[in-house]
């Protein structure tokens, strides 16, 4: 068995090639290229007398910043870059692995806008049947997306065993249960199913590895980067399907139906997949888009919330939690989990702590408050007016981010005082990923019985 500190500086190298590879605009095989460097570094440090955790950080230092090389790197190789920007790898070439990866994405992609067509086949309208497309929506979409990763990971019998089930009980409770129509628990399930299934996509993006604290942060990073593409796609969209009704409408065809059942559902169910096949292909090069935005709208987040924070200090009130307000407070409480997930997962693990280490501790501990409040105002009109559905969900949601976000509050704090690495934090969040979908989980299976389908 390797002596610990040989296991520490291999997984010290393992982050930094995966640093490497997320943050800058290499090919694997100039990354790979770099590590060989790298490691011939450590070995020559080593030589003189240096123990493997000192010659690894010595040897990094001396490879220079990451920032640098990926500057040098764009000016040696830019006409490269911009091929990579533009295309995928080998989708120039044809019968090259992109050619394909793009084929499978667009095979899935249809698969998914015909999907969503299929209810009508069977007599049910978007308009007067709007609870059954509600509930099983995610349905229509996700599996294909399931499968996209499946062909992509190249995914065994065994694996596909353990993706399909959850399918199976969310097709059953979203189709079989009597739901009362318009009812709370109808809205509940169609909210949390999409969340609790999306953690199957996860286990197939993990290719079966969920147990790897890599594994989960790169579906953390996925999963930012394709809600990035899916918006720019959602805008394009909505533009391209602006500009066809009304260079028709000029000639005089109306396409008003024809955009609302057909353009606009497809569209938006095949554009699931290519988001997820552009993360994929570009993953590489443009990565760097969400962490830009986080270290955009952190600030800004954060400066709301201590200012309503102050404004409440200040009057000395406190505030009702109606259900429009309820979804405002936890909306908000879920962006900044999500920006703090994704500036986790797009840091330096090794980097000291800096400025922008602190916004991100001042953002998690004013959403600390701002949830206690919710809470305390949530319990109160419980026992003022007795449980609901829609109360009991949100009340388990807002416990299940008030213990995220005190231990997160704490680990940062001792990353800041130097006193526990970063990988705490990340290993944190991780592992902390699996309560959230047992909870959607929970919602979606036990809430409309508990509360007779009402």
């Amino acid at each position: 068995m390797a002596p610990t500190h040989e296991v520490d500086v291999e997984a010290q190298i393992g982050q930094w090639r995966a640093y490497v590879l997320r943050h800058q605009a290499m090919h694997p095989s100039d990354v790979a290229e770099l590590e060989d460097h790298l490691r011939d570094q450590v070995a020559d440090l080593q030589q003189v007398g240096l123990s493997e955790d000192e010659a690894f950080l010595v040897s990094v230092k001396r490879l220079g910043s990451l920032d640098v090389l990926s500057r040098e790197f764009a000016r040696e190789h830019s006409e490269r870059l911009w091929k990579q920007l533009v295309l995928t790898p080998g989708l120039d070439q044809p019968g090259g692995r992109g050619t394909r990866d793009l084929a499978v994405a667009l095979g899935f992609a249809v698969g998914a806008a015909l999907a969503i067509r299929l209810p009508a086949l069977a007599g049910l309208d978007m308009a007067d049947d709007a609870g059954f497309y509600l509930r099983n929506l995610s349905l229509f979409v996700l599996p294909l997306l399931v499968g996209y990763f499946a062909v992509r990971r190249r995914l065994g019998a065994a694996a596909l065993s353990l993706l399909a089930p959850p399918f199976l009980v969310a097709a059953v409770v979203a189709n079989v249960y009597p739901f009362t129509a318009t009812g709370a628990t109808e809205l509940l399930v169609a909210i949390h199913l999409p969340i609790a299934l999306w953690f199957v996509v996860g286990l197939a993006y993990a290719a079966g590895d969920w147990r790897s604290r890599r594994r989960r942060m790169d579906f953390i990073r996925f999963t930012g980067e394709w809600v990035v593409y899916y918006a720019l796609i959602a805008l394009g969209g909505g533009v391209l399907t602006a500009l066809t009704a009304g260079a028709f409408s000029a000639i005089g065809l109306d396409l008003t139906e024809f955009v609302a059942t057909w353009m606009v559902p497809c569209g938006a169910a095949g554009a699931v997949v290519v988001a997820a096949w552009l993360v994929e292909a570009k993953q590489s090069v443009v990565e760097n888009m969400a962490p830009v935005l986080t270290r955009v709208f952190t600030p800004l987040f954060t400066l709301m919330l201590v200012a309503f924070l102050v404004a409440v200090a200040w009057t000395g009130t406190g505030f009702d939690i109606e259900r429009d307000l309820l979804i405002i407070f936890d909306l908000l409480l879920v962006l900044v989990l999500g920006l703090l997930l994704y500036s986790v997962s797009a840091r330096d693990p090794i980097a000291p702590p800096e400025a922008f280490d602190r916004l991100q501790v001042l953002l998690v501990g004013s959403a600390l408050v701002v949830d206690l409040l919710v809470l305390i105002a949530m319990v109160s009109r419980v026992a003022d007016f007795g449980p609901s559905p829609n109360k009991l969900a949100a009340l388990g949601l807002n416990l299940i981010l008030l213990v995220n976000l005190a231990w997160s509050a704490r680990l940062y704090a001792g990353f800041l005082r130097r006193r526990r690495p970063f990988s705490a934090l990340e290993r944190w969040q991780t592992g902390y990923l699996p309560v959230y979908a047992g909870w959607a989980g929970v919602v979606v299976v036990a809430f409309p019985p508990a509360f007779a389908f009402a």
